[in-house]
């Protein structure tokens, strides 16, 4: 006699567990490669022509493949094409600056359907959720989703929910964000689960899929722009501290940086004094530079000889001195340079920092460029939520 519910458990090479592992594979496969046929499912999972068709037949009844046409080599069954179906999910990705939100909306494959900016000049401390959630609402209007259409959300934030408090730390530049509540508030508002993570962590997400580590579990990508952060990449995932602070490197004292004190209150740090932007176009006015931005001065620099070698001289310095005392604790096999001020000084402001990284450590891991295009942190926060709604969906229709 079986107890309750005996009968339903999954053990490995159970039918259902197999069944599971297959469909599972076949939606990978029909992602990494757009529509394919049965007989390519079945070459490239090493199935059997009727299990292949038994598979595609249990996905399209669940809704998610559809058939999307034939082959060349004509009509018929065995001819026809299936993919996943795009509209079996949607998720929301949303890259949260102290001046605007920018969200975007994407389908089970991918594909980005609208993307909103909405400015939070204005906004109420209390009205954060609710703004939030409107902006939302509004991608998904123009995306032409229905309400509610959302199925996963990924928040990316210039700062981190310490897990143990769910309060949002190192951002005091985010009033309304601050609240233990930030996330419960923001799950009812948009009406699906919402994650929040740290907008460098998804940055180096984006460059995991789409950028220079791929196939490199273990990095660190430096953003240097308004602020200076880093995401640590150990195993090929992000590792987060124990107050989910792990990577806030601005706040890290350095040679040749002034000392701050309070750096909770003042909200900033060595690293910070020394290659934020402010720092950056305090630097430049120094070699005689004009630009109005961090980032225009250092495109300006590439164009001027004389002081602006000697500029991009000093600032490769001062970003390698930061590098340098991440890689002694870290030495990871890669650097990656992200952010406004890398990507304005290219592969010259690259190989000037490798030199002097190289100058002062014992570990020589290479520097490259980020090379993701577009918005990292967008990019990333909707792999985040894809990677999510996929396990989701894929795993729940057995």
């Amino acid at each position: 006699m079986t107890t309750p519910g005996q009968h339903h458990a999954r053990t490995p090479g159970t039918p259902s567990l197999l069944r599971a592992l297959n469909d599972r594979a076949a939606l990978d496969l029909l992602l990494a490669h757009g529509p394919l046929s049965r007989s390519r499912i079945s070459t490239l999972t090493g199935l059997s022509k009727p299990t292949a068709s038994q598979l595609l037949a249990r996905l399209e009844a669940a809704g998610l493949v559809v058939p999307v046409g034939t082959t060349a080599g004509g009509p018929g069954p065995n001819a026809r094409l299936y993919q996943v179906n795009p509209a079996a999910a949607h998720v929301a990705a949303l890259d949260v600056t102290s001046t605007e939100v920018r969200v975007a909306v994407a389908d089970l494959t991918g594909t980005t359907l609208a993307e909103h900016r909405a400015p939070t000049t204005g906004w109420a401390t209390d009205a954060t959720a609710t703004e939030v959630a409107h902006a939302v609402a509004r991608t998904v209007r123009a995306a032409g989703l229905p309400p509610g259409a959302v199925d996963q959300a990924v928040i990316g934030i210039g700062g981190a929910l310490d897990p143990a408090t769910g309060r949002l730390r190192y951002a005091a530049h985010l009033p309304g964000w601050h609240s233990p509540q930030l996330v419960p508030a923001l799950r009812a508002a948009i009406g699906a689960p919402v994650s929040v993570e740290n907008d460098v962590n998804l940055a180096a997400v984006a460059e995991q899929t789409h950028g220079a580590t791929r196939g490199c579990d273990d990095f660190v990508l430096l953003w240097a722009g308004r602020g200076i952060g880093a995401a640590v990449v150990i195993g090929g995932r992000p590792h987060r501290g124990f107050t989910g602070g792990a990577g806030e490197v601005g706040y890290m004292p350095l040679p040749g940086a002034p000392v701050v004190r309070d750096v909770r209150r003042k909200n900033s740090g060595g690293f910070q004094e020394l290659a934020g932007a402010p720092a950056v176009l305090a630097l430049a006015r120094q070699h005689g530079l004009t630009a109005p931005t961090a980032g225009q001065a250092v495109a300006e620099a590439l164009h001027t000889p004389g002081k602006g070698d000697s500029f991009l001289t000093g600032l490769a310095g001062r970003l390698a001195l930061g590098l340098a005392s991440i890689v002694t604790v870290v030495d990871p096999e890669l650097l990656v340079l992200a952010g406004e001020v890398p990507a304005a000084g290219g592969e010259r402001l690259r190989a000037l920092v490798q030199d002097a990284l190289h100058d002062l450590t014992v570990a020589r891991p290479e520097v490259r460029s980020s090379t993701v295009r577009g918005h990292p942190v967008l990019r990333g926060a909707l792999q985040r939520a894809l990677t999510t709604v996929r396990d989701t969906v894929f795993t729940t229709h057995h």
